[in-house]
């Protein structure tokens, strides 16, 4: 298992049968690394979100959601705890660390989408998604944040229909990402609604979204997508990270 440099396994990293396990340093709550966030300490004293956990040197990790984050530095709590995590007290804070973590966590999303389109894992098109959820091949249903609803609703009728579902709640993820942001990310035109017909890339690309939206909150994404459609549908936010965060 690869461990960043400086960041000793002791009783707040350490592993189980989840896998490696880390403690959010603002809550002491412990959770899968892969929910959580790596603040890590660069060369020149900066602190610099690592959602990828691959820079050298300390980290620190932390599970709340940007809202909680904004007020841990605001209040310096979030200092406090990085001067015990780093053992040092010369460091700085970018004023805009929030959203520098924010845009990671999206790029991290993006390039997701990147690679399961390269495999062979993305289906796009209304058509061509409604006959794969229809025959039930469709593993995870994404609708653009400017998506017209009554093609999301068709596409989450078909999906519910070939997943043997039909009258429950199962329905499309509407993410915060237009879908000229959805097509360049996957090098087509008119991205609006994009299904993954393969377990484990929904699995993956599942686990990047719930971190990401888990980490902007509903309020945030909800503005996002409001941002872009101009009257954004409601987004779903999946079980994996609900339990990482305490009040702050």
């Amino acid at each position: 298992m690869r461990n960043p440099h400086n960041e000793p396994l002791d009783a707040d990293n350490c592993d189980d049968d989840r896998g490696p396990v880390r403690k959010c340093v603002l809550t002491g709550a412990r959770a899968e690394r892969d929910v959580l966030i790596r603040l890590a300490l660069g060369p020149q004293g900066q602190v610099l979100p690592d959602v990828r956990a691959k820079a050298p040197g300390r980290g620190a990790w932390i599970g709340v959601v940007r809202a909680e984050l904004e007020v841990a530095i605001a209040k310096g709590r979030l200092k406090g705890v990085l001067t015990r995590a780093f053992k040092t007290g010369e460091f700085q804070l970018p004023a805009d660390l929030p959203a520098l973590i924010a845009a990671q966590l999206e790029r991290v999303v993006l390039d997701r989408l990147g690679l399961e389109a390269k495999a062979g894992h993305v289906v796009i098109g209304h058509e061509r998604i409604d006959k794969a959820a229809r025959g039930g091949s469709i593993r995870l249903l994404l609708h653009a944040s400017d998506a017209g609803a009554d093609g999301s609703r068709k596409l989450d009728q078909a999906w519910r229909v070939g997943s043997e579902a039909e009258g429950s709640a199962l329905r499309g993820i509407v993410v915060p990402l237009s879908r000229a942001i959805l097509s360049i990310a996957l090098g087509r035109e008119n991205v609006v609604h994009l299904g993954i017909n393969n377990p484990g890339a929904a699995g993956r690309l599942r686990a990047a979204l719930d971190r990401w939206l888990h980490y902007i909150g509903p309020e945030l994404a909800g503005a996002a997508c409001e941002t872009s459609s101009q009257g954004a549908t409601a987004l779903a936010i999946g079980t994996a990270t609900r339990d990482v965060v305490e009040n702050i």
